[in-house]
Parts: C-alpha cells; sequence; structure tokens
C-alpha cells in the first residue's frame, strides 16, 4: 500500500502570516540581532517565533550561529513565496480600502538614489498632495538601485518607483518625469582639479582612474563610460561621489547633486561643454496592476506637477 507525506501546512492561519511577516523582516534586515530593533522584540522571541515557523511549514529556512545567518535554498524559496503572499494581503486591504472615499493603506516608492536634490521637487510635491487627501496613508521608501526598484515593482513589493530611463522591462510601464545632465568631475587633490580646460586634452582625461556604475544605462551613455579608465565602480551615485571626493578618480555625478560640493569648492566639472550626457528620468508602474486608489492617487497628483 503506497503512503504519501501529509502536507505541513494544510492551512495558512493568521498565526502564520504574523510569523511570515517576522521571517521578511528578519531576512530584510540581514539576521536576528539586526532585526530586534526593526521588529521591538528581542533576540530569543525572534528565535522561537523562527522556529515555530520552520516547524510548522516543516523545513529548515535559516542557518544560525557562530558562523552566521543564512538562508536555506528552501529559506529562499519560502521568502519569495511569503512576498507573493503579504504582497497580496496588502493589495486585498488596499482595494477593500478603497471602498471608502478616505484614502487608507500604503504606498511603497522604490527611488534611485539622490533625486532630492533635483529642483522640480515633483515627487515631493505629489506627496504631500497625496498625504493632504490621505492622512492616514501609510508611506514607505525605498533608496536602491534601479534593476532592484524595477524588480519590486514586478513582483509587487514596491507599487511605483523611479529610475533612470534604460530600455522599457517587459511588464512595466514608464512615464517621464526630469531630464538631468550629468557632468565628469574631480575633487580637490586631484592631479587635474586646477587644470586648465582649454589645455587638457582627452587622451590625458581618459588615462586617468575612472568609477565606471554598475546600474542599467542607455548605450550612448555607457559610451561615455567605455571611453574612460575605469577602475573602481560603484552600485549607485552615492557611491560614485564617495570615491570622487577622495581625490584619486574622476568620475560622472548629476549636477544638481554635485552642486553642493562645487559651491564648497570641493569639486570642479571637467570640460563641462563636451564632457557631460543626459539622461531621463522616469516613473514605473507594474501593467495591469489590479485598482489601487492611493497609487492611483499618488500618479494623479505626479502627473499634476508636471
Amino acid at each position: 500500500m503506497s503512503t504519501h507525506r501529509q502536507d505541513p501546512l494544510a492551512q495558512v492561519s493568521d498565526f502564520d502570516i504574523r510569523l511570515l511577516r517576522l521571517f521578511r523582516s528578519v531576512v530584510e534586515c540581514g539576521g536576528f540581532s539586526a532585526a530586534e530593533s526593526a521588529l521591538g522584540i528581542g533576540r530569543s522571541a525572534i528565535s522561537q517565533q523562527m522556529s515555530d515557523l520552520e516547524q510548522r511549514l516543516g523545513l529548515r529556512l535559516c542557518q544560525r550561529g557562530r558562523a552566521g545567518f543564512a538562508l536555506t535554498e528552501e529559506g529562499r524559496e519560502v521568502y519569495h513565496s511569503s512576498l507573493q503572499l503579504l504582497g497580496a494581503l496588502e493589495s486585498f486591504r488596499t482595494e477593500v480600502n478603497g471602498l471608502h472615499r478616505h484614502l487608507r493603506g500604503e504606498l511603497n516608492i522604490g527611488l534611485t538614489d539622490n533625486l532630492v536634490t533635483i529642483a522640480h521637487m515633483r515627487i515631493t510635491n505629489a506627496l504631500s498632495r497625496l498625504k493632504e487627501r490621505g492622512p492616514d496613508v501609510r508611506i514607505n521608501i525605498r533608496m536602491t538601485p534601479p534593476s532592484e526598484v524595477e524588480q519590486g515593482v514586478l513582483d509587487g513589493r514596491i507599487h511605483v518607483g523611479v529610475v533612470p530611463q534604460s530600455g522599457a522591462l517587459s511588464g512595466l510601464e514608464y512615464q517621464p518625469l526630469y531630464d538631468e545632465r550629468s557632468l565628469l568631475y574631480c575633487a580637490v587633490g586631484h592631479p587635474l582639479f586646477y587644470a586648465d580646460d582649454a589645455q587638457l586634452d582627452d587622451q590625458r582625461l581618459n588615462s586617468q582612474d575612472a568609477i565606471a556604475p554598475t546600474f542599467r544605462l542607455p548605450g550612448e551613455v555607457q559610451a561615455h563610460y567605455q571611453a574612460l579608465h575605469c577602475t573602481a565602480s560603484a552600485s549607485d551615485r552615492e557611491g560614485m561621489a564617495f570615491l570622487i571626493l577622495t581625490g584619486r578618480y574622476i568620475g560622472y555625478l548629476p549636477d544638481h547633486y554635485a552642486a553642493f560640493w562645487v559651491q564648497q569648492g570641493r569639486l570642479r566639472a571637467l570640460k563641462p561643454a563636451s564632457r557631460f550626457y543626459d539622461l531621463s528620468l522616469a516613473s514605473v508602474t507594474r501593467k495591469g496592476r489590479r485598482p489601487h486608489l492611493v497609487l492611483e492617487s499618488f500618479l494623479e497628483a505626479l502627473a499634476a506637477t508636471a
């Protein structure tokens, strides 16, 4: 007579959902200790609840001990499945709340770093309008690299993002927001800081140690980096600024972001009449998304700021 193992999780209870929320926080914080302040409970309580979840699922989710925290293969699968489940629950809650005239629920926004210095302030103004209309709306902002913003919008963790436009990914919709100009900078202490642009030839400029971005950019922008001698890389613009400010590298930064250090006399643009590129930034949402009153209200406010 054949036998089969009964499914350990016959149904998902409220208790399971609470444990999955805790598990998500532990993973996103990178371990039990780091999750204590985020969750407001002690490490022993977190450990006990993680053990309860593993027992409920019949799976080992993570390794913990002196070697540090690490997800098992099953743990990674459960984490991604839990994101889908919790995202679906939030979508349900938002849709039900959308039946009320007064806005309630959450708006999860993913932003490329260092947009706050853009003078237009379209995002800031749209958030202000949203908060005015829905005082109880909870706004959550995540500053992450562009690829992670787009992935977050695709899998439902992020409702709307703002990223440099570099070709459309399938399943996403893009709406242009800003155009920004990036110039090639060096910092005080760099050999080129006091060089005369008129005497600065391209061969000398292209031989300097430079920084390459690891985030996705259009081909015509990548060509600017390919001309340089890139010996370092950064995942975001703030990382590039850190390296440029060492006085050891040259690199591109948005002019609105670099302006503070330029005014302080710590950065200067190199041959700004020719060494620059323009980049469009766009809002990104998921195609075919379910009705989400908070998101639609934000997008309406964003369009009104144009």
